[in-house]
């Protein structure tokens, strides 16, 4: 009886273990791309937009948004893009706990956080702008 029982356990410990590591592979993924497309836009992008900004007519949040839109057109973007998520889904398959921790948790999640704060920065401005100027 004690054996049958072990057995069920170590397959649903063996059930557990692969559905977790399924579930982490796409996690790292996932955040390794959105990374990735954070690092490729505001590295090089950020420099591209400012200097967008003094050829243009258009200013403030119009202006820096062009740029933003108009750098994910560009051939650099895509190259820089794919090239961080190899390097961050290569180094989320370290073997070592504390390489993996300082090569790609600390990065992706630091990356991913300052980009989702900036995209809700725009988005709150956004949104406020047009019910100040919508007289409400």
């Amino acid at each position: 009886m004690s054996q049958q029982r072990n057995r069920a356990e170590r397959g649903r410990e063996a059930y557990n273990s692969g559905f977790d590591q399924k579930g982490m592979d796409y996690v790292k993924g996932i955040l390794s791309g959105l990374a990735a497309i954070f690092l490729a836009e505001f590295l090089p992008g950020s420099w591209s937009i400012f200097r967008g900004m003094s050829h243009e007519k258009a200013t403030g949040l119009a202006a820096f948004t062009g740029g933003l839109a108009e750098s994910v057109f560009s051939p650099l973007f895509w190259a820089l893009a794919v090239l961080f998520f190899v390097l961050f889904f290569a180094a989320s398959r370290l073997e070592h706990k504390i390489l993996r921790v300082f090569l790609f948790w600390i990065p992706t999640l630091m990356v991913s956080a300052f980009g989702l704060a900036i995209v809700a920065l725009f988005t709150y401005v956004f949104i406020e702008s047009r019910h100040r100027f919508s007289g409400q």
